[in-house]
């Protein structure tokens, strides 16, 4: 039984719903912001017990938006974003399990009553194959995945066809479980722990090198939280191996560069993001307080100036003047800048 064989059958015939896990890797946290929180009781239940996501994949100024959910399964994040992209947006899920998609198709006329409108789509396909599915390219705002792509064998391929299917600007924002060090074959094919979305996680070095390939050159970490296994049997399988949840999100910006550079650029958030406005986190590194001048690299800058959130923020600065790479932001200067004495004898 191949990767794809194995992962339909486990989500297909071996979970009934979320209470069958073993670990906490496919699972949630109960926080929630609120005005998602608040959605929740809308969701058919069904569809809610057969979630198996380990993230919140709902950024922000969604309104309006056309977003692509990939491994929708029952559907759960499909209509939590059909409520908050409204009447002018549209949801697209792809998922390659017939049960999921079953449940998720027999709600639709349900949550399209309670939303006040119908703008969901199901697809069934393969992640590695969304060329093979309808969907044109550069015309999704957002891509979301939860806790899906462990699941492909082909990540690269999930990778590029992403960065194909997003408009200039774009964003894929998911949340994945990812390994502090690359997984023995015995770990990466058992089904048991390819099913918890454990055996096929990537070590989170390979998952950027992955990224830039595909053209998103500045991965950006929003959160991440380790991830414990409670069934000793599965424990054992893993040996010192550690893993995490994390989400990211990655610009589509075809010129951002492969470090943070200085050009003396700043923005100054507006308080004018729904639900946010205090503050709004980019990332895990960038949180910027409303009505405060906040310096940033040019990759920043861009992400915010040419992506859906440049109605929010106050732009400050061009790039005519490099100052080097921007400090605090984890690569510094290779070279030794402290003079020393000269010497009197020869080098080799």
């Amino acid at each position: 039984m191949n990767t794809t064989e194995s992962v339909k059958f486990y989500y297909g015939q071996v979970l009934g719903g979320s209470a069958d896990l073993k670990t906490d890797a496919c699972c949630t946290p109960d926080a929630l912001p609120p005005h998602v929180k608040a959605l929740l009781p809308k969701i058919h239940q069904e569809v809610q017990s057969r979630y198996y996501g380990c993230g919140l994949v709902i950024p922000q100024a969604l309104e309006g938006c056309r977003v692509l959910d990939l491994g929708s399964g029952s559907g759960r994040d499909v209509y939590l974003l059909s409520a908050l992209v409204g009447k002018e947006g549209f949801v697209t899920g792809v998922d390659m399990t017939p049960e999921q998609l079953e449940v998720a198709r027999r709600h639709q006329a349900w949550h399209a009553e309670r939303f006040g409108h119908a703008n969901t789509a199901f697809l069934e396909g393969e992640l590695e194959r969304l060329d093979e599915l309808d969907l044109e390219p550069e015309s999704f705002d957002v891509v979301v995945s939860n806790c899906v792509i462990n699941l492909v064998e082909d990540k690269a391929a999930v990778l590029r066809h992403v960065h194909r299917l997003l408009k200039p600007g774009g964003e894929f924002y998911f949340a994945d479980v990812y390994a502090d060090r690359r997984l023995p074959e015995a770990v990466r094919t058992d089904p048991v722990l390819l099913g918890e979305c454990l055996g096929g996680a990537l070590y989170w070095n390979d998952f950027l090198s992955l990224a830039r390939q595909a053209g998103f050159a500045d991965p950006r970490l929003v959160e991440d939280r380790p991830l414990s296994i409670d069934d000793p049997e599965q424990e054992a399988k893993v040996g010192n191996a550690r893993f995490f949840s994390a989400t990211w999100r990655l610009f589509r910006i075809d010129d951002l560069e492969p470090d943070c550079e200085d050009y003396g650029q700043a923005v100054r958030y507006r308080g004018t993001l729904p639900h946010s406005p205090d503050r709004f986190a980019l990332d895990k590194q960038h949180v910027m307080e409303a009505g405060r001048i906040l310096p940033i690299c040019g990759n920043t800058w861009k992400m915010l100036k040419e992506s859906r959130f440049a109605p929010h923020f106050d732009f400050f600065g061009d790039f005519d003047t490099h100052y080097g790479i921007f400090e605090g932001c984890g690569t510094g200067m290779p070279f030794d800048d402290k003079k020393e004495e000269k010497s009197s004898g020869g080098c080799c």
